[in-house]
């Protein structure tokens, strides 16, 4: 609440003059994001699957004396009769696109969601990260094209004993050039291209950012 500009973190000079915009959150997760988005003026809605989030979102909105729409659903099946050209930001972070098994689909909604002149943000983990991390075992960069089964998010802060209750969900991994063709594909325009490096600073492709727009 008295900085929340800051929680934005590297994507905090996309939200300078947000007051009165109507935002997206897509797989918004627990709010992290988008109370402090709402903080700063914004009307923000989430979409994102899960009801125990929206119940954690909903409650941390309520102490930080803010509001936030928070609406459960498969992102496939966001109602496009209600929200087809509404909003005027879209934003997705966190590590969200290897949960989708068809990525032009899923732009193809962003696309609709979005007004005319509106923009989309969208950050994920770089496709290359797995490829370079000295710890890992050896990963093809190009022959991922095929469903597979990956840890759930956050397993690791677990101990060892309670992880093997863990389910497995199904990812699939996408190329930079994957991501970067199916927002053209769908109609953006691209404006913007960053890659971050590690969390630590290693000198690591960590994650990027696309600012994408919708033109007439």
């Amino acid at each position: 609440m008295e900085n929340s500009i800051a929680q934005l973190k590297k994507h905090k000079d996309y939200f300078k003059h947000i007051e009165g915009k109507k935002v997206a959150n897509l797989c918004g997760s627990n709010g992290k994001k988008a109370v402090p988005i709402a903080l700063l003026g914004a009307d923000v809605t989430v979409f994102d699957i899960s009801e125990e989030n929206k119940q954690y979102a909903l409650e941390l909105a309520g102490y930080a004396k803010t509001i936030i729409d928070y609406i459960v659903t498969d992102i496939y099946e966001i109602d496009l009769s209600a929200y087809q050209s509404y909003f005027d930001v879209l934003y997705l972070e966190g590590g969200i696109l290897h949960y989708f098994d068809d990525i032009e689909k899923l732009m193809s909604i962003l696309y609709a969601l979005l007004k005319t002149d509106g923009k989309m943000i969208l950050s994920d983990f770089h496709p290359l990260r797995k490829c370079v991390l000295a710890d890992s075992k050896k990963v093809s960069y190009f022959e991922n094209k095929n469903l597979q089964l990956g840890d759930l998010a956050y397993k690791d802060f677990f101990d060892e004993a309670e992880q093997t209750d863990f389910p497995n969900v199904s990812v699939r991994l996408y190329t930079l050039s994957d991501i970067i063709n199916a927002v053209i594909g769908s109609g953006f325009q691209l404006e913007k291209f960053d890659e971050h490096r590690s969390w630590d600073g290693e000198d690591i492709p960590w994650e990027f950012t696309i600012l994408a727009k919708k033109y007439k």
